[in-house]
């Protein structure tokens, strides 16, 4: 045995079968090791950790005293003048009373339960024998291994110190709508242990953040699937030569072409004028957001004219070379999208599929952002540009699992040109201060 190679792994309920069938065989605990391939003392550790007591048949019977033998105690009966040992008057209907009175009294222990094989599995006296028993079992023994590897990881493995000092850092700014993941890309070197721990330990309300403070820590109901459209979107005019398959033929032709996704987000039904549009980055995620007075054609052209005034006509279509969006009516000119007022070429405009906008999918997860600030409903003609400046300046500030911890607007420093972020007053917001509540545009 010494020079056998254990696997130094915990027991499987197999091998828990195993030992209590060699002891109701009785079996040695060396030879049911070698069955097992595990060390003697490791089954010798089994059988005393996960043995239990079961209650006895006749409880009404009393225990005899183990130091009845070798007793010398005299005086404990109610006798005048009685010098005798105790237990030279030893009555059994009086057993109780030595049970009761006699401070030295030890209930007689069965050897075989205090020495291997620990249980009375296999014992040929078991039935006839009245003292208290010892047993194995398999299945009670799995169990409750099962139950100790599991309890053994509960609980909380921090200090009430460093749970303090945790929640001061997390609970305002999980309260200002910051991410975990944002937390975590700033202040990793900071935190003692990983997400999913933190995650456990809101749940189980250590810190002054709650699960409603999450941003995602609920159910989402499934959506109903829109119905097919009433006039065919592949028959219109505007989307000859612009539909998703031409944007994917061309795609395979320069895979390597930076594309823009673009779309339009509304307020309530009937109650807001306005409109934002929504432009973004695919290389980088950044998204810009600009107000249009009215979801119109018009508005959305003046944008595009006024990018492309500003920028220079080169530097446009070098920001936005293919830009791929839905088939709104507000983007269904697509000759005066591509060309400014003088005729000039700016960039191609290509057109989802209908009922499509999993194809434009980034842009629409990522205003999920925007929704955090503005719920959907509300009315968006309270909001100028100025508000929408600073609303994306705050989404493009929070660090993201996909971009590897770094946040769009660092990324967008590197990968687009710079006049883009002075022309629209791109700024880095401060990690700590970066909100996506509501409270942002109060």
């Amino acid at each position: 045995m010494a020079n056998t190679n254990y696997d130094g792994k915990h027991l499987t309920t197999t091998q828990r079968i195993k030992i209590e069938k060699g002891l109701l065989d009785g079996e040695s605990l060396a030879s049911i090791a070698r069955r097992i391939a595990k060390h003697p003392s490791t089954v010798a550790k089994e059988i005393r950790k996960y043995r239990y007591f079961p209650d006895r048949e006749t409880p009404s019977k009393k225990l005899p005293c183990l130091l009845k033998k070798n007793c010398q105690i005299r005086f404990l009966c109610d006798k005048k003048d009685c010098v005798k040992l105790c237990k030279a008057c030893y009555d059994p209907s009086r057993e109780a009373d030595c049970q009761e009175i006699c401070p030295d009294y030890t209930a007689t222990v069965c050897p075989k339960i205090q020495k291997a094989p620990y249980v009375c599995n296999g014992c040929p006296k078991f039935k006839r024998c009245s003292l208290q028993h010892a047993l194995y079992s398999a299945q009670r023994a799995d169990e409750a291994s099962q139950d100790l590897l599991v309890s053994c990881r509960n609980g909380i493995n921090q200090s009430p110190a460093d749970i303090a000092l945790l929640d001061d850092l997390i609970s305002p700014l999980l309260k200002q709508g910051q991410s975990l993941a944002h937390i975590y890309a700033h202040h990793g070197h900071e935190i003692p242990c990983c997400r999913r721990t933190l995650y456990n330990y809101i749940d189980q309300g250590v810190f002054t953040a709650r699960n409603i403070d999450l941003r995602r820590r609920v159910r989402y109901k499934c959506k109903e699937r829109k119905q097919g459209t009433r006039v065919s979107l592949a028959a219109r005019e505007f989307r000859i030569n612009r539909t998703y398959d031409d944007f994917c033929a061309l795609m395979k032709k320069a895979p390597s072409s930076s594309v823009v996704e673009m779309d339009t987000v509304e307020g309530g039904r009937g109650n807001s004028k306005q409109a934002f549009l929504t432009l973004f980055f695919r290389n980088c995620s950044l998204m810009l957001i600009f107000v249009l007075a009215e979801k119109t054609q018009e508005c959305v052209t003046e944008v595009f004219d006024t990018l492309s005034e500003k920028l220079g006509v080169p530097t446009f279509q070098d920001l936005f070379p293919l830009i791929l969006t839905d088939n709104g009516t507000e983007f269904q000119n697509p000759q005066r999208l591509e060309c400014n007022r003088h005729g000039a070429s700016r960039t191609r405009i290509f057109y989802c599929n209908p009922n499509s906008s999993w194809q434009k999918g980034m842009l629409e997860k990522n205003h999920e952002y925007l929704r955090y600030v503005i719920p959907k409903g509300q009315s968006l003609d309270a909001y100028d540009q100025n508000d929408a400046t600073l609303l994306m300046n705050h989404i493009n500030s929070e660090a993201r699992d996909s971009l590897n911890g770094c946040t769009p607007f660092r990324l967008s420093l590197l990968l687009l040109n710079p006049k883009l972020h002075d022309l629209l007053k791109l700024v880095q917001i401060p990690p700590d201060e970066v909100t996506l509540k509501q409270s942002l545009l109060k």
